[in-house]
This record gives structure tokens, C-alpha cells and sequence, in this order.
């Protein structure tokens, strides 16, 4: 597990930058697949269900104005920063390993 931190600015408008941390890397991918579900969830409000595949959800990452994870590193006791490229490879890697059970 490593503390992680989510740096995201959704917007140009530097007022919408926020960030969020995490005890570990899965947890913080966790938390940006929700805030994805939550933009749905506000551009569908009377849907009962929200439901998407990997490239929307890529999509949506490749739109947010800056997007970031800092990964602390306890060989050194600094934090890393990873892009929204990272990210992705990321949450693909987890999805694919949800999808398989948890394995």
C-alpha cells in the first residue's frame, strides 16, 4: 500500500482544482472512476442505472484539464507524479483484474 495523492483540475479556471488522498494506488483509481460515475450521474439525472465501457472513461480523463497521482515511495520517502497516461494504464490494469475476480 502507498498513500496516494489525487491532484485533478477539471476545468481551465484554476478554482476548480481539488485534490483527495488515498492509502494506496488502487484505492485513489477507485475514487476517479467515481468521480467519472458522479459526471454521469449529473448529465443523466432520471436514468435509474449509469453504465460505460473503458474508453468513455478515458475519454473523460483525457477532458479534465489536469489530472495527476503522487504516489509516495518509501524506498526514498518522496511522492512520484504520474500522468493522465499512467493513470489509465492503471485503471485498465485493475479493471482487467476486477473483471477477472480479484485475482
Amino acid at each position: 500500500m502507498s498513500h496516494t495523492i489525487l491532484l485533478l483540475q477539471s476545468t481551465s479556471k484554476l478554482d476548480s482544482r481539488t485534490y483527495s488522498d488515498y492509502e494506496s494506488v488502487d484505492e485513489c483509481l477507485d475514487g476517479i472512476c467515481k468521480v467519472f460515475e458522479e459526471h454521469l450521474k449529473k448529465r443523466n439525472p432520471t436514468s435509474p442505472s449509469i453504465t460505460y465501457d473503458i474508453s468513455e472513461l478515458f475519454e473523460f480523463i483525457n477532458e479534465i484539464s489536469d489530472l495527476s497521482c503522487l504516489v509516495f515511495q518509501k524506498q526514498t520517502g518522496q511522492y512520484k507524479p504520474h500522468n493522465k497516461e499512467w493513470i489509465k494504464q492503471e485503471i485498465f490494469q485493475l479493471l482487467r483484474k476486477q473483471a477477472a475476480g480479484g485475482r
